[in-house]
């Protein structure tokens, strides 16, 4: 009777333990979502692409509006001058100046890179909240270039996801990733991507640097680089418009 009663309060104890361990990494993934997510936001940004010879650095300006709006504008190189990017809910549009068209970009073409990059449209697309998407248990701690970081498993919870499941590396004190590795459903990793130059800007931890690994190509993948950030601003509605790709 007293090892059937031990037996049961080990039971609760483990299923109480495991029921606050998913409860902390809600918490968590709800913070990184905070730091990470914006009302609106507009960046200035390089992208540097490494191939096997060498580099080139494309310049953008990009403006958001939670996950559903989006607008790109490449600045430079003259290559890329005046390519437009336009996301309006779950559909893409490519604006390029060369040819003077626009053309929608769907199904199997959102897992094309962009521009020759690390990056898919899929991964450009999907800007949805962490907690939305995913369901978070903690895995344990590491350290990451002396910082210390919660590590979560992440299990996708919706269906139209790019990756089934992720594991992240999260600052214990800013609440921002530091490294993510996204897998497919069969367990193969896909991609990894390290964040650093972690920097506080209107009340929130950001990582300005990012690089992103296709773990599927060779290469030592493309880094993407915030030269600014600006988060809740006032965005004219006009941009999030076709009308605009041609302007």
């Amino acid at each position: 009777m007293k090892r059937m009663k031990k037996i049961f309060i080990t039971a609760l104890m483990t299923t109480a333990l495991v029921g606050l361990a998913a409860q902390d990494a809600d918490q968590i993934l709800e913070t990184v979502d905070k730091n990470m997510s914006s009302k609106n936001r507009i960046f200035e940004s390089d992208m540097v692409i490494q191939g096997r010879r060498n580099s080139r650095t494309i310049t953008s300006v990009s403006y958001s509006v939670g996950d559903k709006q989006s607008f790109t504008e490449y600045i430079s190189p003259a290559r890329e001058q005046g390519t437009k990017m336009l996301k309006l809910e779950d559909k893409l549009w490519i604006y390029s100046p060369s040819t003077d068209r626009i053309i929608q970009i769907s199904g199997h073409m959102l897992r094309q890179s962009v521009m020759g990059s690390d990056l898919s449209y899929e991964d450009m697309m999907d800007d949805r909240k962490m907690t939305e998407v995913y369901s978070a248990t903690v895995a344990g701690h590491e350290e990451i270039d002396g910082r210390d970081t919660y590590v979560l498993d992440l299990t996708a919870k919706v269906d139209d996801v790019a990756y089934h499941s992720q594991k992240i590396w999260v600052d214990t004190e800013r609440y921002v990733p530091l490294k993510q590795e996204m897998f497919a459903k069969s367990g193969q990793l896909l991609k990894r991507t390290t964040l650093s130059n972690v920097q506080k800007i209107q009340g929130r931890w950001f990582p300005m640097n990012m690089v992103y690994k296709d773990m599927l190509k060779d290469g030592k993948g493309t880094e993407f680089r915030v030269n600014s950030a600006k988060f809740d601003q006032d965005i004219p509605d006009y941009i999030f418009t076709k009308a605009a790709l041609k302007q």
